[in-house]
């Protein structure tokens, strides 16, 4: 009774110290998603206020690198290369970092995205891309940081960032013409030899059509051309499965010459033993 006594006072302290107050951040996280062209791209960053501050000079000195934003990395990410004039920031996710000057800002793109502000020790090897830009004055004051994607096009747009009197743009391009009429090109050139072939894989899967299946397989089979052994292999389970055998076979035989000059053993072993089995059924 005693040890019950003394445990529930530590019991009821364990629970208050694990409670956690919930309060609103003063630097609220924000993101932005954007789709330019075909590109998806994102932005996370934390939105510190002015609150009668001067903002650069005094909160963010000139000529040091800032963390662009407060808390964690602010971060972008993009699923396509964006260009920047003669510069290139290839697919993938970044640490957005800036150094602010009186008349200029230099914007860096770091390769690592994970840190809790500044990086314990600042690396150049790994900015993967570095950006100047003038100032532009407002003429009205930008309360929280703000960071947007604007003046969207089909390949191009820009990264602007605002807060206090104080802008900056970015404008990059994107490479959607060449991605936009190769789509083109494929979509008015008709299905692949691998479109085909995978539709008729399907199809014998799951014993859709099984007559079909084989026009299509044919189809992969003649626009690919011999050396395609894993085509013709499917091509001849599809003849088997409409009862020709015969043709299945010499398939099967085109599929194992094609197989052992590629060094597939595991091909040639699955085409023999059909072939052994459909010999039986010729």
């Amino acid at each position: 009774m005693m040890k019950k006594l003394i445990l529930l006072p530590f019991a009821f302290i364990t629970i208050q110290l694990n409670a956690q107050i919930q309060m609103p951040k003063a630097s609220p996280l924000g993101k932005i998603e954007q789709k330019v062209g075909l590109a998806d791209i994102s932005i996370s960053y934390s939105r510190p206020g002015k609150k009668n501050r001067e903002v650069f000079g005094e909160v963010v000195p000139f000529g040091e690198t800032w963390r662009l934003g407060a808390n964690e990395n602010t971060k972008i990410t993009t699923s396509e290369n964006l260009i920047f004039g003669k510069d290139t920031l290839k697919v993938g996710t970044y640490g957005l970092y800036a150094k602010p000057s009186k008349e200029m800002w230099e914007l860096y793109f770091y390769t690592e995205s994970t840190n809790w502000g500044m990086p314990e020790k600042w690396d150049d090897s790994k900015v993967a891309l570095r950006l100047k830009s003038n100032i532009i004055n407002l003429n009205t004051i930008v309360e929280n940081l703000t960071i947007s994607i604007d003046n969207l096009q089909f390949d191009a747009a820009t990264i602007s960032i605002s807060w206090d009197k104080t802008r900056v743009e970015f404008p990059f391009q994107l490479d959607t013409k060449s991605k936009v009429l190769a789509s083109i090109k494929k979509t008015i050139g008709g299905p692949s030899a691998n479109d085909f072939h995978q539709t008729a894989s399907y199809y014998f899967q799951e014993k859709i059509d099984i007559k079909l299946a084989l026009e299509y397989s044919t189809k992969a089979c003649q626009m690919r051309g011999a050396e395609a052994y894993w085509m013709s292999r499917l091509k001849a389970q599809l003849q088997a499965e409409n009862g020709d055998f015969k043709a299945a076979i010499e398939t099967a035989k085109q599929s194992i010459e094609a197989a052992e000059k590629d060094g597939d053993q595991n091909y040639v072993r699955m085409n023999k033993a059909s072939i052994e089995e459909w010999l039986k059924k010729k």
